[in-house]
């Protein structure tokens, strides 16, 4: 009777285990985990420098929006000073991949030949300076240019993230090449996430043409849509209202650019930095 007792207990334990309730409990832990490692990330040391811009870029809500987890492959798409690398990077190098790819610096042609260069040095000396920055091996933190993501990385990848470029992309005239490049490295299921300057839905079309550094939000959509991504949802984590994106100078107007220097600073200080979208999209499975 005892026997049959425990093997009854030892039943209702294991089907206990596999309700939904105890799959909810497992998922609430994990997010709660991940959640942990993305503060000890933000708290760092290692970016006492990089967290004035916190209040602007909301890293902590923006990721957790993407729903990036530590054991994730994450690709980060022109990773430039390298700002959210030293959050992305130490996040995921444990238990996932950290990979940094960029445009290849032909599509910067139109800039001049110095420029090409500046991009060409960049990418050949990325792992090595943010090894520098987070302290991690310069061989775990790759970086490839979008035309040359090797084949064994297609299909392995589970965020890609975006952050203010595709301004650039369009005005450079690759966001197509760049996108289905993008597309190819995410795992079925896989999810993009992008932060875009955003242009008011009346803006004129020259003026969302990329040179000013702010699209419209339908249009982007679109475009991921276009290239065979499910569009997932917008949030307003990273919009500012005070934004009128409407410029002579485009977005760069605003800090931290200034680009009027010190004409009107206190008024661009005042309105803070862009309005932006913030979207997340999914490969199909």
């Amino acid at each position: 009777m005892i026997a049959r007792t425990l093997f009854s207990l030892a039943g209702v334990a294991a089907l206990a285990a596999c309700s939904p309730a105890a799959e909810t409990s497992e998922e609430t832990t994990e997010a709660a985990a991940s959640e942990s490692a993305l503060a000890d990330v933000l708290a760092s040391d290692l970016r006492s420098e990089d967290k004035a811009r916190d209040e602007f870029r909301n890293p902590a809500e923006t990721l957790a929006f993407f729903q990036v987890e530590p054991d994730h492959t994450v690709i980060e798409y022109a990773p430039g000073g390298g700002w959210y690398t030293r959050i992305l990077a130490p996040l995921v190098v444990q238990e996932g991949q950290y990979i940094g790819v960029g445009f290849a610096p032909e599509a910067g042609a139109s800039l001049g030949e110095e420029f090409v260069e500046r991009v060409r040095q960049g990418g050949a000396t990325f792992s090595a300076r943010q090894s520098e920055s987070t302290e991690i091996p310069p061989e775990k933190l790759p970086f490839y240019f979008g035309n040359a993501i090797p084949e064994e990385v297609n299909g392995t990848v589970d965020r890609v993230l975006v952050f203010r470029m595709m301004h650039n992309l369009k005005r450079w005239g690759i966001a197509d090449s760049e996108t289905e490049a993008l597309f190819a490295a995410l795992k079925p299921g896989g999810m993009l996430g992008v932060v875009q300057h955003r242009a008011k839905a009346d803006a004129a079309d020259e003026y969302v043409d990329g040179n000013k550094g702010y699209l419209k939000q339908d249009e982007l959509v679109a475009l991921f849509e276009g290239k065979g991504f499910e569009f997932v949802e917008a949030s307003e984590i990273n919009a500012n209202p005070n934004d009128t994106a409407d410029y002579e100078d485009g977005v760069w107007t605003l800090p931290p650019s200034y680009a009027k220097g010190d004409e009107d600073r206190d008024t661009y200080t005042a309105i803070g930095e862009s309005d932006r979208m913030t979207l997340l999209f999914r490969k199909p499975e």
